[in-house]
C-alpha cells in the first residue's frame, strides 16, 4: 500500500520474527532495536512519525529516543485493556509531540504529564477516508471478494470451506475494506477496527473478549466479554445483525490530516530536544528531616466523658493541634455515629495540618477489654455503652490502627509518657473529677489486672458506715470525694439554706454544683469547708492505702479537684501511713488533658517505638 502511495521509500526492514507467541514479539523488537540504529544514522530525520501501540513501533520509538531524534506518535492517551496500554504509553513516554483522536485520550496525556502545549487533538487519520467513502461503487468489490481465490485457499486450509456463510480471506486493501465494513450485516471480532473505524458507519459491532473493553465506542458496539458461556455470541448476533446505528464521530470528524500538516510545520526544529513534562505542584520535601518528622506523626485521641465528647489531634510532643467538642449524645447509635463523624473530619483536617495520623486512641469511662476495644462495663454517667466493640467501626471506617482503654489508665499513660511520671518505673495516678479513677505503672507497665479490673482505685473502701456510692456499695473514696458527691453535700446545704454566704447567689435556672460547694468554703462557710475536709481525708485515706498496698514512688492527683484536695491528702499521709512511706511525693499533675493525652500516647507509643 505504501508502494502504491508512490512514496520515496529509502529502506526495507524485515524485523518480524515468525510466531505467534510473546516470545516472537519480543525477539521482533531485538532484531528491529538491532538494525534501526543504523538506518536512523543514514537517514537523519528530523522528526520521526511512529503510529498506534504495536511492539514494532516501541521499538522504532525507543531508537529514535536514544538517538535524539525528536518523535510525534499518533494516537496515544487512548485505553483499550491489554497489552497494548502499556505499549502505547511507553512510546507516549518516549515521544516529543502528540496527536490524539479523542478528548478523553488528551486529558489522559495530560494526567500523564505530557506538555499540553505540544498536545494536537486531531482526530483519526483514517476518518478522513472513512466518512467520505460510503456512497462509493460497493457491490463490485463485494462480489470480487465473495469468490476470491485467495479467500476459498484459505478457507480450505482451515477446513470451513464447505459452509456457505463463511468467507475468509488473508489481507484487503483498505479501499475495499471500508466498502465491505460499511454495508455489512453486523462485524465481530476483537480487533480496534470494530470499536474505531466501524462507527464512522454505523456498522453493528460485536466486540468479543477483553482486547478492547476500554477503549470509547458508540452505541453500535456490544461487548461480549465471557465469549465461551450461554450462547452469547448467537444471542449477541439476534441483537446486532443488520441494525443500522448514527454514524459515531467519537474519533473524527474527517479532518485530521490537515490538523496534523498544520501541527508538523508549527514544530520549531531549533528548540531545545529535551523532552520536559508537565508535573502537578507538591509541597517542598523536607521529610527527611527528623524534628519535622517527630513534628508531623501525630495521633486521633478520642476522650468521651459523662458530659463531653471531645476528639482531638496530638502531635508527638503532646500539643493538642486542634480540638472538637460536643456534647456526648444519650443514645449509642448517636454517640457511635457521632464519634465517626468527628473522627473523620479530624483525620481531613489532619492532612491541611501536615500531621500524619498514625492511629486512634480512645479514652472511656468504665471497664474495657484493652485487648480487644471493647468497653465491657460502663458508668452510669454514660448510658447504652456495655458490651460496645470500638476497635472495629473506627479501624474499617478511617482504615487505622485503634486502641482503647479507661479514662484512669488512660491519665496514668499522658503522665507516664509526657508528664510527671516520665521515666519513673512505679508511680500512681488518681483522676478526681465526676467520679473517681485511677491508674497504675509498676516496672513502667500499665497494670490491667486479670478482668481488667484493676485501679479502680475510687471504690477503694475507707469507712464501713460511709454514703452509698454508684458502684453499690458504702463508704468507697468516690462517695466522699468525687464530684458528683460533692454536688450531693451541696444541695442537702442549698436545701438547708446553709450554703449560699455572703457574696455568693446561685441563679434559679442554674444547677447547684460541686464549683458552688468550693466557692463557699472559700468565702468562709464552715460547713462547705468541713465537707471538702472529711472529702480530701477519705481520698488522703486512700492514698493510705495505695502507698501500703503497691508502694510506688510517686502519687499523681490529676483533675479539677487535685489542687483543692493536695494539702489534705499530704496532712493524712503523715498522720496515717508508715514511716516508710511517708516521704514518697504527693503532686498535682500539670497536664492540661491528660485523658486525651493518655488516649494518643496509646497511638504514639507504639507506633513509634522503631523511631524513638
Amino acid at each position: 500500500m505504501i508502494e502504491q502511495d508512490d512514496f520515496d521509500i529509502n529502506t526495507r526492514l524485515h524485523t518480524i520474527v515468525r510466531g505467534e507467541d510473546e516470545a516472537a514479539m519480543v525477539e521482533s523488537v531485538g532484531l528491529a532495536l538491532v538494525k534501526l540504529p543504523d538506518v536512523l544514522n543514514r537517514l537523519k530525520p528530523d522528526i520521526m512519525i511512529v503510529h498506534g501501540d504495536r511492539f514494532d513501533a516501541l521499538a522504532l520509538a525507543t531508537s529514535a529516543a536514544l538517538m535524539n531524534i525528536r518523535i510525534l506518535h499518533i494516537e496515544g492517551g487512548e485505553v483499550s485493556g491489554t497489552i497494548d496500554d502499556s505499549i502505547r504509553h511507553a512510546i507516549t513516554k518516549l515521544a516529543h509531540y502528540h496527536v490524539c483522536c479523542t478528548r478523553s485520550a488528551e486529558q489522559h496525556l495530560i494526567s500523564m504529564c505530557e506538555d499540553h502545549d505540544r498536545i494536537l487533538l486531531a482526530g483519526c487519520p483514517s476518518y478522513d477516508k472513512l466518512l467520505s467513502a460510503k456512497n462509493k461503487d460497493y457491490m463490485s468489490i463485494i462480489r470480487m471478494w465473495l469468490g476470491s481465490k485467495e479467500m476459498v485457499r484459505v478457507m480450505r486450509k482451515k477446513g470451513i470451506e464447505h459452509h456457505p456463510n463463511f468467507r475468509a480471506v488473508k489481507h484487503v486493501p483498505f479501499d475495499q475494506f471500508i466498502q465491505l465494513v460499511a454495508h455489512a450485516g453486523c462485524m465481530i471480532g476483537n480487533s480496534s477496527c470494530g470499536v474505531r473505524e466501524v462507527g464512522a458507519f454505523g456498522t453493528p459491532v460485536i466486540n468479543l473478549g477483553t482486547r478492547q473493553i476500554g477503549r470509547e465506542t458508540g452505541e453500535n458496539v456490544l461487548h461480549v466479554r465471557d465469549a465461551d458461556t450461554q450462547d452469547k455470541i448467537l444471542q449477541a448476533l439476534h441483537l446486532q445483525f443488520g441494525k443500522q446505528y448514527p454514524c459515531s464521530k467519537i474519533y473524527g470528524d474527517g479532518n485530521a490530516v490537515p490538523r496534523i500538516l498544520k501541527f508538523l510545520k508549527s514544530i520549531d526544529l531549533q528548540e531545545p530536544l529535551q523532552k520536559k513534562f508537565c508535573f502537578p505542584p507538591v509541597k517542598e520535601n523536607i521529610s527527611q528531616d527528623i524534628d519535622h518528622i517527630l513534628e508531623t506523626l501525630s495521633a486521633l485521641a478520642v476522650d468521651l466523658g459523662g458530659t463531653n465528647l471531645r476528639v482531638a489531634i496530638v502531635s508527638m510532643k503532646g500539643e493538642i493541634v486542634k480540638k472538637y467538642t460536643q456534647f456526648n449524645p444519650k443514645t449509642y447509635e448517636e454517640r457511635i455515629n457521632l464519634i465517626l463523624q468527628m473522627c473523620v473530619e479530624a483525620a481531613a483536617e489532619a492532612v491541611k495540618l501536615n500531621c500524619r495520623i498514625l492511629g486512634v486512641g480512645i479514652s472511656t469511662g468504665g471497664r474495657v477489654n484493652p485487648r480487644e476495644g471493647v468497653v465491657l462495663h460502663s458508668t452510669k454517667l454514660i448510658q447504652e455503652w456495655n458490651s460496645v466493640d470500638l476497635r472495629s467501626p473506627l479501624s474499617d471506617t478511617l482504615h487505622l490502627p485503634v486502641w482503647v482503654d479507661n479514662d484512669g489508665n488512660c491519665a496514668a499513660l499522658a503522665e507516664r509518657k509526657f508528664g510527671q511520671g516520665k521515666g519513673l518505673e512505679n508511680f500512681v495516678t488518681l483522676i478526681t473529677g465526676t467520679g473517681i479513677g485511677g491508674g497504675i505503672i509498676h516496672q513502667h507497665e500499665l497494670i490491667h489486672g486479670s478482668s481488667f479490673c484493676a485501679a479502680e482505685l475510687g471504690h477503694l473502701v475507707v469507712s464501713l458506715d460511709g454514703p452509698d456510692c454508684s458502684c453499690g456499695g458504702r463508704g468507697c473514696i468516690e462517695a466522699y470525694a468525687s464530684g458528683m458527691a460533692l454536688q450531693r453535700e451541696a444541695k442537702k446545704l442549698h436545701d438547708e439554706d446553709l450554703l449560699l454566704v455572703e457574696g455568693m447567689s446561685v441563679p434559679k435556672d442554674e444547677a447547684v454544683s460541686a464549683a458552688h460547694l468550693i466557692q463557699a468554703a472559700k468565702l468562709g462557710n464552715v460547713k462547705a469547708q468541713s465537707i471538702l475536709r472529711t472529702a480530701g481525708t477519705a481520698l488522703g485515706l486512700g492514698v493510705v492505702n495505695i502507698l501500703h498496698t503497691i508502694n510506688p514512688s510517686l502519687v499523681i492527683l490529676s483533675g479539677v479537684l487535685a489542687s483543692h484536695y493536695i494539702h489534705i491528702v499530704k496532712d493524712v499521709i503523715r498522720r496515717q501511713a508508715l514511716s516508710s512511706v511517708q516521704d514518697v511525693d504527693v503532686v498535682v499533675s500539670d497536664l492540661a488533658d491528660p485523658a486525651l493525652l493518655g488516649a494518643a500516647s496509646m497511638v504514639l507509643d507504639y507506633t513509634t517505638r522503631r523511631i524513638c
